[in-house]
């Protein structure tokens, strides 16, 4: 029996990591459920899993929250803050973490649970993103065990060797790691529209069910960006030996080529629980609630190299990756606020990567050595960003009287 504290269970990642645990009561107990803003969800899925805890984002909803763990006749504590995040993912009653918080609000409680040498199953990929080497180090310190929940990296890992030796292709025989993407849903929309398309549109992705901001990312490209750079972190990689490779269908999640010619890929239907079932019961497989593929029903698969024409934010990743830490927390923390900002209606979808490059060459270089850091960093390119933002309005007003 296994002990799952749930960082985020109320997004889509905690969602499918309930679905798939609730199917297996006698692997797998809640002791800990997070939500940011969804109450009511959140005290539905305890009363399914009962767990012993449950964490608010802040005190603003504690009587409420309170009142409805009463009403329900839950045993569960209450519990608030960020604080309290990371006392329940390092608890000691704890054997597995999914760390599905999103955005960098996710870091902290996530190092927790490395930290404390926790089986982390990590969903959060801007933790690697902003901390990399910080994070891998403290892994390594701690032996705790990192387990992807991305798809593509979660597939990585199926089609290496068992005795894959960190950053080291070569002694597998690897010649390259085929990172595959979809393109989203604007991948054959004239560039010409691309700055009209709407927050609507941006998250309405053709395969995958995904919450708002990670539909964005998926849309501009920037969560293959992110990928590209978490899927470094993960395995030792450098950039070269890392493709990036368009496959519209998101049947083959990724693959690896190795030198004799040979391409090992993982396949399966676009749900997030075949990943999530796998990391739960590695290394042993248990039932996910997804359907197997039927091949004989699949369309033809496609394969193209993506546009960085049309997908500036995968460029911009790549190049804050080869510039290194700095760079790559600064790209995420201004990402984060632009795409809010796209949300919300104050910026246009191609705007998200100008908020983004204009970060990138305002803040300079700098060693983030620690998380305290890295957090300072994190926090001084959102204000940044807050900055790009309202300087592209104070634009866009300035053109629009001189046309009236």
């Amino acid at each position: 029996m296994q002990s799952i504290c749930i960082l985020g269970s109320t997004g889509s990642i905690g969602q499918s990591t309930l679905d798939v645990v609730l199917r297996h009561p006698e692997q797998f107990q809640i002791f800990a459920l997070s939500a940011h803003k969804n109450l009511n969800l959140l005290i539905e899925q305890a009363v399914l899993c009962q767990p012993q805890y449950i964490v608010l984002a802040g005190e603003e909803n504690y009587v409420q929250a309170k009142t409805l763990v009463q009403q329900h006749g839950l045993q569960c504590e209450i519990l608030c803050g960020p604080e309290a995040l990371q006392q329940v993912a390092c608890a000691s009653q704890v054997d597995v973490v999914m760390a599905a918080i999103v955005g960098a609000a996710g870091l902290l409680p996530t190092m927790a649970a490395v930290n404390a040498g926790k089986k982390v199953l990590l969903a959060n990929k801007e933790a690697l993103v902003m901390s990399g080497n910080l994070f891998i180090h403290a892994a390594n310190q701690s032996k705790a065990q990192l387990l992807p929940i991305d798809s593509e990296h979660n597939a990585i890992f199926q089609c290496l060797p068992v005795d894959f030796e960190y950053g080291n292709l070569a002694a597998s025989g690897i010649s390259k790691i085929l990172l595959t993407g979809s393109g989203g849903p604007f991948l054959k929309t004239p560039m010409e529209l691309l700055s009209s398309m709407t927050p609507q549109q941006a998250c309405a992705h053709p395969n995958w069910d995904m919450g708002r901001k990670i539909s964005v990312d998926s849309a501009t490209m920037m969560n293959k960006g992110l990928e590209f750079i978490e899927a470094r972190w993960l395995f030792g990689l450098q950039s070269k030996d890392i493709e990036v490779v368009l496959h519209p269908q998101s049947i083959i999640h990724s693959m690896v080529q190795y030198c004799d010619g040979s391409v090992l890929a993982q396949l399966g239907n676009p749900d997030m629980r075949t990943p999530i079932a796998h990391a739960l019961a590695y290394p042993q497989r248990i039932e996910s609630g997804v359907a197997p593929l039927n091949f004989m029903q699949l369309a033809d698969f496609s394969f193209c190299a993506p546009d960085v024409q049309r997908y500036p934010n995968l460029k911009l990743a790549i190049d804050a990756s080869n510039a290194g830490q700095s760079a790559t927390t600064v790209l995420n923390a201004a990402n984060e606020i632009a795409v809010e900002a796209f949300l919300q209606d104050q910026i246009r979808f191609t705007q998200i990567a100008t908020v983004n490059e204009s970060c990138l060459n305002a803040i300079a270089s700098q060693e983030v050595s620690d998380i305290n850091s890295i957090i300072e960093l994190d926090q001084r390119a959102r204000r940044q960003a807050l900055v790009a933002i309202e300087q592209l309005n104070q634009s866009s007003s300035r053109i629009s009287a001189s046309h009236a």
